[in-house]
């Protein structure tokens, strides 16, 4: 029996129901009380509330002296080894392409200006353990930071640390691995503890706890964006592969609680045949208890008019990953304008994004695609803009600036560029 939601554009409640995918991301009530109380906690109490937290949520009963992970990982198995070195190839391949770059000019009046760029000196980064140890996170985070130039990076994943997990943070370039995760965690990283020294900016993905924590520890540190639980959006025509189709959902839909899954097309045969590969592929996969939740509460079939309009609902939705199975999908990328990253024709699956591409798999979720960008090197970086005049340059645009100062009524602006120049 189907469990995944099926709409179709001849609905009586269609328009309602697709009005429902622009969305806007925020918290829901129960987790922003939740969070505030976790996070004034930890400001007031530091060590001692993440001992608490580690032990309510973790059921791990750590002391401060615990949180640090020194042991050194053990080298994991040579498959496993071989993909963590191609994907990291990839991924510092990329880093380098865009890496930001000193520039300085002339302007107009021949003054110098340009921009430079520092790496920040300190950075927190969330890695989720837990059910699924997200190795690939560790590669997609610390291993930027550290092609930025980062001398200081922190790393927080909850207890107890598996052990390819550990390898990948100290293989990536991590400095500091403490074994405490959550909205504490994050706290911890923006107000600092006994243990844990407080950082500039907090980067990475985490449970919808973990992105409410960063958005409101925001300001006392900078966050990279608001990337939660994992979710696709697939738009196909009748060209595409149901049974590829049906793969990629049920890739994302693993991940658990809180992911959201979501097919766009015109064809009704191809609707029906991805809904037929869902149910056979379901019962080979291991995640069953996972999958099984998002199918229930998080997955939805919809059947549009046209591929406009699907790639139109796929906007308003603003997903983390988006794949086009359609003709001519690189020229239907060109459309889009909110999406983490896409996923461009039959032969590129999510999972290569996620483990092995080169871009990093740390992308916004919840509609805030509308908003931010997926992690790059640059956001390791500080950006600080240069100017310098001489006197010669200075002299013919005083009287401007002595306008802009009556305009808005500050005179010592004004004065301040006259007086260079009596």
């Amino acid at each position: 029996m189907n469990t995944w939601q099926t709409i179709r554009y001849t609905d009586a409640d269609y328009e309602q129901k697709v009005a429902a995918l622009d969305r806007v991301a925020q918290p829901n009530d129960t987790v922003f009380e939740t969070v505030r109380g976790i996070v004034e906690h930890v400001r007031a109490q530091g060590d001692e509330a993440l001992v608490e937290f580690t032990l309510k949520f973790d059921k791990q009963g750590l002391t401060p002296a615990d949180f640090r992970v020194s042991r050194e990982a053990p080298k994991p198995e040579p498959h496993v080894l071989a993909a963590m070195k191609h994907s990291l190839k990839n991924i510092r391949s990329f880093c380098k392409a865009r890496r930001p770059r000193d520039w300085e000019r002339k302007n107009k009046e021949g003054a110098r200006v340009g921009e430079m760029y520092r790496p920040f000196q300190r950075v927190g980064i969330n890695v989720p353990g837990g059910t699924a140890p997200l190795v690939s996170s560790a590669l997609m985070t610390v291993a930027i930071a550290r092609e930025a130039g980062v001398p200081e990076i922190v790393v927080m994943t909850p207890p107890p640390v598996d052990a390819n997990l550990l390898f990948a943070l100290q293989f990536s370039g991590a400095t500091e691995i403490y074994q405490v995760g959550g909205a504490h965690a994050m706290a911890a990283l923006a107000f600092g503890t006994g243990t844990i020294k407080r950082v500039q900016k907090i980067f990475g993905p985490g449970n919808a706890y973990v992105v409410e924590a960063k958005r409101q520890v925001l300001g006392y540190v900078a966050i990279d964006q608001l990337p939660g639980p994992s979710e696709i959006a697939i738009v196909a025509d009748g060209s595409a592969r149901a049974d590829f189709i049906a793969a990629d959902l049920l890739a994302q839909a693993e991940h658990g609680p809180g992911s959201q899954i979501l097919l766009l097309t015109s064809s009704e045969a191809l609707l029906r045949a991805v809904e037929a590969e869902l149910a056979a592929q379901l019962p080979r996969l291991s995640r069953q208890t996972h999958l099984a939740d998002v199918l229930a509460q998080g997955s939805r079939v919809i059947l549009t008019r046209d591929i406009k309009e699907a790639l139109r609902l796929a906007d308003d939705y603003a997903p983390e990953h988006l794949a086009l199975f359609v003709k001519n999908a690189r020229e239907a990328a060109k459309s889009v304008r909110n999406a983490g990253a896409i996923f461009i024709g039959n032969y590129s699956p999510v999972a290569a994004g996620d483990f092995i591409a080169g871009p990093s798999h740390t992308l916004p979720t919840g509609g805030a695609a509308k908003s931010f960008a997926g992690l790059t090197v640059d956001q390791f970086y500080r950006r600080t803009s240069l100017v310098e005049y001489s006197a010669k340059t200075l002299e013919p645009v005083v009287p401007h600036i002595e306008t802009f100062s009556e305009v808005e009524k500050l005179d010592a602006h004004g004065r301040s560029a006259r007086i260079r120049l009596q």
